[in-house]
């Protein structure tokens, strides 16, 4: 007998250990379904890096070049210049991957 609080529970079923097929192939669709939903992260996108390094390139290459801001101090210039050639030939890089990247997704489309 059961005490009270007790629920009586049915013969337990046995499950199937692999999945078939059918639900695999439909799972699989529901995930591609759903990542196409999901909003893009501005992050992913990949000229976001080369811009923003580019736009800090270009603010240390007015303080380092331009503005007489840190005339008097030979150091922050120098870090500005030196910077900014770095930050520059990065960006340039970064973006002609992401140039070339993009360029791949438009071909395989």
């Amino acid at each position: 007998m059961s005490e009270p609080g007790e629920q009586e529970r049915g013969p337990l079923r046995e499950e199937p250990l692999e999945p078939s097929l059918e639900a695999t192939v439909r799972d699989e669709d529901a995930a591609e379904e759903y990542e196409d939903e999901q909003p893009r992260n501005p992050f992913d996108n990949p000229w976001f890096l080369p811009l923003m390094l580019g736009a800090f390139a270009l603010w240390c290459g007015y303080d380092g070049f331009v503005s007489d801001k840190f005339a008097d101090r030979a150091g922050a210039l120098w870090f500005n210049r030196v910077a900014f050639l770095l930050l520059g030939t990065l960006s340039v890089w970064l973006g002609r991957r992401a140039s070339r990247e993009g360029q791949a997704a438009a071909g395989s489309e």
